[in-house]
């Protein structure tokens, strides 16, 4: 991996109000958990799910490519300029439009270490990075927590040596994921792919359909490996797999609201 240089000539940024990611329903003075998304906020798929698990707790949404343009002639050249390398496996993740992007590594990170640094301006008690990828460390003044490391920890503690189905958002990104999964858990593991942020006519049933195949070839558990299911993608492979379905942003959160209560 090499650092990304973003001093291309096409100019991908715009000016941005970020002030709708700050959740007004809470009191200034309460807690508050930062949200940064690898892509842009406010994330609206992921309050309805995040909200009832932080009872009292106020949201702080910002993203990694908010100032990033993705419309008209600046589109192109702003996917460009964030696309994973050659050969690497790509991170997925949400715009404000609900349309989904590719991202690599080098591109992201100085990105990421902004949208902390904002979230933290806006008196976050920790942060959560909500993405399950593999990042190198951030500078951050307050908690920050990478989802990958929470997610992993407590499905390993939940599962035993019991065969585990993983899903992901995109095929070229299985290979890494199993290879991943299969160097912390002892079972066996093996990945599907659906995208969670495909057309919403058919996204639940392509979560069924990936999580009914790893159950038929053996996998005691499931796990939807992106912040991007939903819970009611989770009752969607439930329902196909007859299996215990761990979803990661519920696992993500919970554990965010722990450190959040524990640093207010």
């Amino acid at each position: 991996m090499h650092a990304v240089d973003t001093t291309e000539a096409v100019d991908t940024t715009e000016t941005v109000d970020t002030t709708e990611s700050v959740d007004r329903d809470h009191p200034a003075g309460g807690p508050a958990l930062g949200l940064v998304t690898i892509g842009q906020a406010p994330r609206a798929d992921l309050r309805p799910d995040a909200e009832p698990l932080l009872p009292g707790v106020r949201l702080v949404e910002h993203g990694a490519l908010d100032a990033d343009r993705f419309d008209g002639d600046a589109e192109a050249a702003t996917r460009r300029l964030l696309a994973p390398e050659h050969g690497e496996a790509p991170l997925v993740s949400r715009l404000r439009d609900g349309r989904s992007v590719l991202l690599g590594h080098g591109a992201i990170v100085p990105r990421i270490a902004d949208a902390v640094a904002r979230a933290e301006r806006d008196g976050a008690a920790a942060t959560l990075l909500l993405c399950t990828g593999r990042f190198p460390a951030v500078r951050a003044g307050r908690p920050l927590l990478f989802a990958e490391p929470l997610v992993q920890q407590a499905v390993a503690a939940a599962v035993g040596t019991d065969p585990v189905g993983i899903v992901c958002p995109h095929p070229d990104q299985a290979e890494d994921v199993s290879r991943r999964w299969a160097e912390l858990l002892p079972g066996r593991v093996e990945a599907a792919v659906a995208d969670p942020y495909g057309p919403a006519e058919r996204v639940l049933d392509d979560v069924a359909a990936a999580a009914r195949g790893l159950a038929e070839r053996g996998s005691s558990w499931l796990v939807l490996d992106c912040i991007g299911y939903t819970e009611r993608m989770r009752t969607a492979a439930l329902r196909a797999a007859g299996r215990p379905v761990l979803l990661a942003r519920a696992i993500a959160v919970r554990m965010a609201a722990e450190v959040v209560a524990a640093s207010a």
